[in-house]
């Protein structure tokens, strides 16, 4: 019997496997007890190459569960260690692309600021004291792309890797997220997602070293579609 799980694969090999990741889905096991992404993606592996025993498959970055787009996942533990390694020393350029509710006030620029996790709330702050305990550098760059009556398309390209980042900084900018209740949207999108989308990603592959550099597909709301319309191909 074919396992009900499709995942939308983006790129595969024999050390690595990048899928499309949809609103909603878990990564890794957390608290709520839902079965991540990790533990589906080795079932359907298991079955895909009638693997006997064990498969590994190892998490090496994250997205927020109402965020979609390019998840990598390591199918050898050699390329989990090197993709660990050039995520650690910034070897992986990350962009994403985020709806959000109101115009940037410059159409380009970098964001540093200090956070604070809150772990109860399950949310980031920004302080004004970086000496703070806990407090952590926060920096992105971010381009606008497109500008709808009432939304806009900004690129963001992550420096840093902090908790709620993007949202963080982005609400803290005066343009909260789209359907991001938690960072200052007025209304949640009707599927629960925020219209936040883990774009592309590039790097050195960790065994051939040949370039890699992939892009998820856009959501199928007309929003998005309209919005990525403008963006010159």
């Amino acid at each position: 019997m074919a396992h009900p799980y499709t995942p939308n694969i983006i790129y595969e090999d024999n050390h690595l496997l990048c899928v499309a990741k949809r609103p909603g889905e878990i990564v890794q096991g957390d608290k709520t007890g839902d079965i991540p992404m990790s533990e589906t993606l080795k079932l359907w592996l298991k079955e895909k190459y009638q693997k006997p025993g064990n498969v590994f498959l190892g998490v090496i970055h994250r997205l927020d569960r109402p965020v979609g787009g390019l998840v990598v996942f390591a199918k050898t533990s050699k390329a989990l260690t090197r993709m660990n390694d050039l995520f650690r020393h910034g070897e992986v350029q990350k962009k994403y692309w985020a709806i959000v509710t109101a115009a940037p006030p410059q159409p380009a620029g970098t964001l540093e600021d200090y956070l604070i996790r809150n772990e109860q709330q399950n949310k980031s702050y920004v302080t004004r004291d970086p000496m703070r305990e806990g407090a952590k550098l926060a920096r992105l760059s971010y381009r606008l792309l497109a500008s709808g009556e009432r939304y806009h398309l900004v690129e963001v390209e992550l420096h840093t890797g902090r908790h709620h980042q993007i949202r963080c900084q982005l609400a803290h900018l005066g343009c909260p997220i789209r359907g991001d209740l938690k960072y200052g949207a007025p209304r949640s999108n009707p599927d629960g997602s925020i219209s936040l989308l883990s774009r592309s990603i590039a790097f050195t592959h960790p065994v051939s070293k040949l370039p890699v550099s992939l892009i998820a597909p856009l959501p199928s709301d007309r929003l998005w579609q309209e919005l990525a319309a403008q963006v010159e191909a």
